[in-house]
This record gives C-alpha cells, structure tokens and sequence, in this order.
C-alpha cells in the first residue's frame, strides 16, 4: 500500500509572462473545461502517475493540445511532471487547494479525534465522506493495523446504493433528491449483492432509517462489508457519513449490530461538535 508524502517547496519566482492577443470568451473557457478535465484524470490516476498518451485519450484531446494545458498547469504547480518515469501527477497546488474545502468546512478536522477514537475501539478501518454530484466521497480515512483492511484515499468516489455511506447519507434524503440522483447515477450492479432495484433500495433505506445505521453487505466488493451512520449539522441536515470497513471473516453478520451501535453513538458525537440539536430520542 502505498504513502505518500509531501514537502514544503519554494514559492517558485514570479514569472513575466508577454502580452497575448485577446482570445474569444468561449475558447477561454473550453482551454478551462479541459484543462479541469485534464485535472480530475490525473487526480483518478494511480499514485505513480499517468502519461502524457494516456490522458490525451481520456480526454478526448489531440496530445498537443493536452500537452499544452498540461505546461500551463505544470506552471502553476496543479499538476508536476516526473522526466525520468514520463508521467504527470497532482501538484502541491493543488493539495492546497483542496485542502481548502476541509479548511473551510471544519468536518474533518471536526471528525478527526471521533474517527481515530472509533478505530482503536472496533480494530477496523473508518471513514468519513460526504454526498458531491450523487456520489460518495471520502473526505478522511484512519487505517486499522491489521495485515488486510479496507483502503479509499481521501477524494475517491463510490456509488450512493451500494455502499453503506451512501445508504446512510440517502437514509435522510427526500424521495425527490432520492429519485433525481438514481436517475442521474443509475444502480449499477458491482456484485452479486448490489441492490439494484428502486424498490429494494427503498427497502434497505427504511431499515437503515428504523435502525440509524446503514449497512454494506458485499454490495460494493466482494469479502468487504461496511457500517455507517449519518452525521447532522446545525441545521439538523446530514452533511456527512462515518463508517466502519473490514473483510467479512473480521466483520462477522454477529457484529453488525454492535458496530451500527458504535457508529450511531460516533456519528452523534460529531454530529454534537458540529452543532446537530440533539436527537429526539436522547
């Protein structure tokens, strides 16, 4: 399993940049659509990198054009390219700029001490992640220690229906939000165990809402199962999920419940830090 690492660097020296013709307003923004697209690719890549061909592709770009924006990004330190490898890779620029999020927002920071509590206390791996673009998203993960544990870098995505933060999240969501995100994503089926009907869903959300936690039974990869409960802010609207992740010869069917528990009383106590009132059955 990879680490990574980063280092304080140098503010690289300003640059004089030569005056340019004025470009028409809609090829300013096309270069920036591509330029993000270029962006979220190499953020999805592995931690190694992905070369100049292989996002060209992606992309849909001719490579020239990619390895234009590529340069410009480069310059702003978005993206660094390793000569030796041929690969580009994320830049601490934009580390900065993503770290600004959590900055702002204060959730994980807010999590952090519950979700490093709650892994030493269930020996597994937790998470904590937020609904973006009908999608999950994992904000922070604390690993476990053991040899074989469930891994999702901060900024990676997973299905709504079929994981157990997603559940936990739709668990709150109106049946309006609920449908417009279904028809946006679809329910694609990534195992035997993915619930791909509306009506099933339903059906497991009504039975995460009764219990207050939500569960994935293998319904995203095979030999992992995950517990989440949803975390409130002070509005009283969920913001987040905080899960536990492990392989199901750890995550036994007999320590579901134990762990939903365990999950409810982490999610609270979040939820109490970002100023939820508190719930009605307390």
């Amino acid at each position: 399993m990879a680490q990574q690492s980063l280092r304080k660097t140098a503010a690289p020296p300003a640059r004089r940049v030569a005056p340019t013709k004025a470009r028409p307003a809609g090829d300013q923004v096309q270069s920036l659509v591509r330029a993000l697209s270029l962006l979220n690719r190499i953020a999805e890549a592995p931690d190694e990198g992905v070369t100049l061909t292989e996002l060209a592709q992606q992309v849909g770009l001719p490579s020239s054009t990619a390895h234009r924006l590529l340069i410009t990004l480069e310059q702003e330190r978005y993206v660094r390219f390793n000569n030796d490898g041929r690969l580009w890779s994320i830049g601490v620029q934009a580390f900065v700029t993503g770290c600004a999020f959590t900055k702002n927002r204060g959730l994980a920071r807010i999590a952090r001490p519950h979700l490093r509590r709650l892994m030493e206390e269930t020996g597994e791996t937790v998470n904590l992640a937020v609904e973006d673009e009908g999608e999950a998203v994992y904000l922070a993960q604390v690993e476990c220690s053991q040899m074989m544990r469930a891994f999702a870098r901060p900024g990676s995505r997973v299905p709504m229906h079929c994981s157990a933060v997603g559940k936990a999240i739709f668990s709150a969501a109106s049946d309006k939000a609920l449908a417009k995100i279904l028809h946006q994503r679809g329910m694609p089926r990534l195992t035997v165990k993915t619930i791909t009907s509306t009506a099933g869903l339903r059906t497991a959300l009504q039975e995460a809402r009764a219990l207050g936690y939500a569960v994935d039974d293998e319904e995203h990869a095979v030999g992992l199962r995950c517990i989440a409960a949803p975390v409130y802010d002070e509005t009283g609207d969920v913001v987040a999920a905080v899960s536990v992740s492990g392989p199901v010869v750890r995550i036994s069917e007999e320590r579901v419940s134990q762990l939903g528990q365990m999950m409810i009383a982490s999610a609270r106590a979040i939820s109490a830090d970002m100023g939820a009132p508190a719930p009605k059955s307390a």
